[in-house]
């Protein structure tokens, strides 16, 4: 049985969301700033790389993903109140990140990391939100195929890399490899992205 070698893709797209029947941009790539990724090793989301790893450089897509081969089902209980005092730095509250609408990292007690966006800070508690920021949410996709060829071993050990905790980010939203590990902050990707 042949196995299909991992391709390095990048493409310029948009990306819509509906709500209350108007179509929102929440995302975009450019050209000049594409996502990239390679194929096979997990870093988009499946249905994400499915409509794309057979297409070639400049050929032009127009997908939607179901909500619940995306980012799932918004789920309310993913709204927490935290106590105010973990997002303290030598006791004093971080209000340099802590604030509504930013998202910031966080780890739970098994040490797993993930983003939270902050939806309210009250006098003893801080409301976070650990859905994704596009849970609940049909995804379309708009765009074309920049580049798409097979990945070289350093391209894929560089992913690796990235994916076990190496360093930098090549979150797409950003555009590069920006080395900043909050890359996703304003994009929804949340550093993990498509």
């Amino acid at each position: 049985m042949e196995t299909t070698p991992n391709k390095y893709i990048t493409v310029a797209y948009e990306l819509y969301v509906t709500e209350d029947g108007e179509k929102d941009l929440v995302e975009k790539a450019t050209t000049e700033h594409p996502f990239q990724f390679i194929s096979g090793l997990g870093t988009t989301l499946d249905a994400f790389e499915a409509q794309l790893k057979d297409l070639k450089a400049g050929d032009k897509f127009e997908f939607t993903i179901p909500f619940d081969q995306a980012y799932g089902e918004y789920v309310e209980e993913h709204v927490l109140d935290l106590p105010k005092n973990i997002f303290e730095i030598d006791g004093k509250f971080d209000t340099e990140r802590i604030f509504a609408g930013n998202v910031v990292p966080l780890m739970n007690a098994d040490g797993q990391r993930m983003n939270g966006t902050v939806v309210e800070v009250k006098e003893d508690i801080v409301v976070m939100d650990l859905n994704h920021p596009l849970a609940g949410n049909n995804l379309t996709f708009v765009g074309e195929i920049v580049e798409s060829r097979p990945a070289t071993n350093e391209e894929i050990q560089g992913t690796l890399n990235m994916m076990s905790g190496g360093g930098g980010c090549s979150c797409g939203c950003c555009g590069d490899d920006c080395g900043d590990e909050e890359c996703g902050d304003g994009c929804g990707c949340g550093g993990h992205c498509h």
